[in-house]
C-alpha cells in the first residue's frame, strides 16, 4: 500500500504539504505547533484534522507493518504462494489481513490439530477435493492404525480438519461476515426478568446489527457485564449454511452428506462464536469511538466555557450532615475565607448561617454566589435565594457542575496546593475557581470525571485518555497561558512542556521571581531549545520586556512583526496599550505585504490578527453561565411553560439541559430543530444558553422533557 496516497486520498491535501507535514511529526514537533506555527508547510490543516492524520498514519503504518511480518511467518513456513501474496498486497484493513493469516497463525491444540498429528490431514484433503469415486469409508480404511481404530474415527479426524479449513478461509469468512453485517441481529434477553434494573427495556430487545445504535450497543454491554442481560449476534443458520454449501459442496454423491455436515460443523462449532466475537468486538469498537467524539466535543465546550473574570465568589459545597462548606475567592484565585455553615437538614441553622456568611459576603464585596450541584444543592439554594433578599445590593447566584471536584480535593494535587485546608474546604474552593476559570480549574481533574460523557468507565482506556488528552491540550494552546500565574496542571498541556519540566517552571518562579521575557525559559531545567520551540508561542508574559510575549506570536516571528509595525506606523506601545485596533485597514495587499517582509501570507495573517487583541481570550465569544437571584421548583413547572437553559451534556439520543430545577430536563433529538438532524452536536454544544418550553414533568420519576421547537 502507498501510505501517501492513501492519506492524500483521504484527507484532499496535496503531496508536498502531506510530506512535509509527516516529516514535521517525524521530528516530534507538537500538534499544536505544527497547526499552529507551521500553516504555509502544512497548506493551514488545523488542529483536529492533523490529530486524525497522525492517527490514520499511525494505523497505516502498523498495517504496512503486520503485513510485512505476517508475509514472513507464511514465507518461513514455506507456503507462500502467488495467490496469498496478491490477497496481502491487496488487504486494506487489520481485519482482512488476520483472515488471511488464520491458516498460518499458530493455534493452540485443536481437534483438527489433534487429527493431523494422527496422519488424517491427506484423507481429508481427498475428501474435500471431492474427486473421489468410491465410497469415503474404504478410503478411510487405509488410515487405520494403532490411534485410529476404525474408519469412524478416521472419518471424524477428517471432519474436524475440513471444519477448521472452512472456519479458516479468508473467502469465506468475508462472505459470512457479510451476511451477519446486513442481516445479523443484536438480541438480548433478560438473565432473570423479575429482577429490576435500569436494562428493564432491553429484557427481550432485537435490533438489526446494521442499525444497532451506539448507545444502546454500550448500554447493552454494561447490562451483561453487571449480570442482567445475556446478549447474542443471531444470523440466518440456514442461509449462511446454504451460502457455504453452494461455495464448497459439489455434485458427487460419495462426499456431499459428508462435506454439508462439515460445513454445517464448521458453522456452529467454529464460525458463529468466532463471527458473534468480531461482530460485537466492532459494535463495541465503533459505539466507543462515537461516544469518545460525543465526549471530546462536550468537554471541548465545557473547556471553552466563559470565564467569570475579576469577580469575587463565595463559592458553597452544599451537604446534609456534614454542613455547607463555604469559600470565598477573590477575583485571581485567592482564597480569602473558608468556613463551615448548616443551613440544611438535619441541622437546619438558616439564621446562624446567614449571620456567618451576610457578614462575610459585604465585607469581602462578593458578587457570585457558586453553589455545586450536587447532594443537598436543592435545599442551599433555597436558602441563598432566600438569603439574597436581605442583601440590599444585588448578589445573583450560579449553579455550577461539581462533577470531580470531590476527586481534585482529595488528590495529590488538591492536597499540595490546600495543604491545610481538609477534603471538603479544598472542593469548595475548585467550585469557586471553575466558575471564574473553567480550563484552569478543570485541567486538574482526570477528564473522564468531569461529568459530560456516558460509559466511560466501559470503554478502551487508552484511546479514551489519547482523545480526552487531546482535547484539553488543544484548548489550552488555543487559549494560551500566563506564564506567571498557571498552575503546574495547566503548564503540562502546553504543546512541548512535559509534567516535570511544568513543575521546574514553578520552582524557577518561586526562586527567581515572574519571568519578564520568553527567553527565560531557556533557563528552566528540562527546558531545551526544542520544547522552547514548540510552547513558546503558546506561553504569555504580561507586562514584560517585550509586548510581544503577551501575544500569541511566536518569538521566531518578532523580527517580521516589529517590521510590519514599523511599516503601519506603529510602535510596541501601541501593542502594549492595546492601540492597533484599524491595523487591519492599513495593510493594502496582504500579498504584497507578505513578500515584503518574506513570509508566509497565513503568517502575516496570524500576526495580524494578534496584534489587533493582543493577549485576547477566544472564550469571550461564548455566552457566560446564567445568573439568578431566585429559585425555581420542579413543582413550579408547567406544561408550556418558557425558560432559558444550560446545556448540560449531550448524548446520542439528545442533550440535558439545566432549566434551574436541579434536575435537568431532556431535549431529545427529534425535539430539537424543525429539520432533520443526524446528531445532537448539530443543533447544540455543551455550555450552550437555549430556550426550551416544558413538555411535561413526571415528579415520580423526577423526569422533565424539553423542546427547542416552536411549535413543540
Amino acid at each position: 500500500m502507498d501510505i501517501l496516497q492513501a492519506l492524500q486520498k483521504e484527507f484532499n491535501i496535496t503531496p508536498a504539504h502531506l510530506n512535509a507535514t509527516i516529516e514535521l511529526v517525524d521530528e516530534g514537533n507538537t500538534i499544536p505547533f505544527i497547526a499552529r506555527y507551521r500553516k504555509e508547510v502544512t497548506g493551514g490543516i488545523d488542529d483536529q484534522v492533523l490529530r486524525d492524520l497522525v492517527e490514520r498514519l499511525g494505523y497505516l503504518r502498523n498495517l504496512e507493518a503486520t503485513r510485512e511480518q505476517y508475509r514472513n511467518a507464511i514465507e518461513e513456513q514455506g507456503k507462500m504462494t502467488d495467490e496469498i501474496s496478491t490477497a496481502l498486497n491487496a488487504a486494506q484493513t487489520l481485519a482482512v489481513l488476520e483472515d488471511i493469516y488464520r491458516p498460518y497463525r499458530p493455534k493452540r491444540r485443536t481437534r483438527a490439530s489433534i487429527a493431523k498429528e494422527k496422519g488424517l490431514e491427506p484423507l481429508a484433503l481427498a475428501i474435500f477435493e471431492q474427486d473421489i469415486a468410491e465410497p469415503i469409508e474404504g478410503l478411510a480404511a487405509a488410515y487405520i492404525n494403532d490411534e485410529v481404530p476404525d474408519a469412524a474415527e478416521a472419518l471424524a479426524g477428517a471432519s474436524d480438519i475440513i471444519a477448521e479449513m472452512i472456519s479458516d478461509d479468508a473467502a469465506y469468512r468475508a462472505r459470512i461476515r457479510s451476511i451477519y453485517n446486513d442481516g445479523g441481529q443484536l438480541v438480548c434477553v433478560a438473565v432473570d426478568s423479575e429482577k429490576e434494573s435500569v436494562y428493564e427495556m432491553y429484557y427481550d430487545f432485537g435490533e438489526p446489527v446494521k442499525k444497532a445504535a451506539g448507545h444502546r450497543v454500550l448500554a447493552v454491554n454494561r447490562g451483561e457485564k453487571e449480570g442482567f442481560l445475556k446478549v447474542d449476534i443471531q444470523a440466518d443458520e440456514d442461509v449462511v449454511i446454504q451460502t457455504l454449501a453452494n461455495a464448497i459442496a459439489k455434485e458427487n454423491h460419495h462426499t456431499k452428506a459428508f462435506i454439508l455436515a462439515a460445513i454445517e460443523d464448521s458453522f456452529k462449532r467454529l464460525i458463529a462464536p468466532s463471527m458473534e466475537r468480531e461482530i460485537r468486538n466492532a459494535l463495541t469498537e465503533m459505539s466507543e469511538e462515537g461516544a469518545i467524539k460525543v465526549f471530546a466535543a462536550n468537554l471541548r465546550q465545557l473547556l471553552l466555557a466563559a470565564p467569570i473574570k475579576d469577580k469575587t465568589v463565595l463559592a458553597l459545597d452544599p451537604g446534609y450532615r456534614t454542613g455547607c462548606k463555604a469559600a470565598i475567592i477573590d477575583g485571581i484565585g485567592n482564597v480569602l475565607y473558608t468556613g463551615v455553615v448548616y443551613p440544611t437538614k438535619p441541622a437546619n441553622k438558616i439564621a446562624e448561617a446567614k449571620r456567618i456568611l451576610m457578614p462575610q459576603i459585604e465585607k469581602h464585596k462578593v458578587e457570585i454566589i457558586a453553589i455545586g450541584n450536587g447532594t443537598a444543592s436543592r435545599e442551599t439554594e433555597a436558602f441563598v435565594a432566600d438569603m439574597l433578599k436581605e442583601i440590599q445590593r444585588k448578589v445573583f447566584y450560579v449553579i455550577v457542575n461539581e462533577a470531580g471536584a470531590s476527586v481534585y480535593s482529595a488528590s495529590k494535587l488538591g492536597a499540595a496546593e490546600f495543604p491545610d485546608f481538609d477534603v471538603a474546604l479544598r472542593s469548595a474552593v475548585s467550585i469557586g475557581r471553575r466558575l471564574q476559570d473553567p480550563l484552569a480549574e478543570l485541567v486538574k481533574i482526570d477528564p473522564k470525571s468531569i461529568g459530560v460523557g456516558q460509559y466511560q468507565h466501559d470503554m478502551n482506556q487508552k484511546r479514551l485518555n489519547e482523545s480526552l488528552g487531546g482535547v484539553v491540550e488543544s484548548c489550552v494552546n488555543s487559549v494560551g497561558v500566563d506564564i506567571n500565574t498557571a498552575s503546574p496542571a495547566l503548564l503540562s498541556y502546553v504543546a512541548g512542556i512535559s509534567a516535570p519540566v511544568s513543575k521546574n517552571i514553578q520552582a524557577h518562579r518561586e526562586q527567581n521571581g515572574k519571568f519578564i521575557n520568553r527567553k527565560q525559559l531557556l533557563k528552566v531545567k528540562g527546558l531545551g531549545p526544542k520544547a522552547f520551540e514548540q510552547c513558546a508561542g503558546f506561553l504569555r508574559i504580561a507586562d514584560g520586556d517585550n509586548p510581544l510575549d503577551a501575544t500569541g506570536v511566536h518569538p521566531e516571528s518578532y523580527d517580521s512583526a516589529q517590521r510590519l509595525l514599523g511599516l503601519l506606523g506603529y510602535s510596541a506601545e501601541d501593542v502594549k496599550n492595546r492601540n492597533i485596533h484599524d491595523i487591519k485597514t492599513k495593510t493594502g495587499s496582504l500579498s504584497k505585504l507578505a513578500d515584503a517582509l518574506q513570509i508566509g501570507l497565513p503568517t502575516l495573517t496570524d500576526i495580524l490578527k494578534e496584534l489587533a487583541a493582543p493577549g485576547r481570550d477566544p472564550r469571550e465569544d461564548t455566552p457566560p453561565p446564567i445568573l439568578r437571584s431566585d429559585v425555581l421548583e420542579m413543582e413550579d413547572l408547567k406544561e408550556g411553560m418558557k425558560l432559558k437553559g444550560i446545556v448540560r451534556n449531550i448524548i446520542d439520543f439528545g442533550a440535558f439541559v439545566d432549566i434551574g430545577v436541579h434536575q435537568d430536563g431532556l431535549v431529545h433529538i427529534s425535539r430539537m430543530s424543525d429539520k432533520f438532524i443526524k446528531h445532537p452536536l448539530e443543533v447544540v454544544s455543551v455550555g450552550d444558553v437555549v430556550e426550551v418550553t416544558v413538555l411535561s414533568v413526571d415528579l415520580g420519576k423526577k423526569r422533565i422533557s424539553l423542546t427547542m421547537k416552536d411549535g413543540n
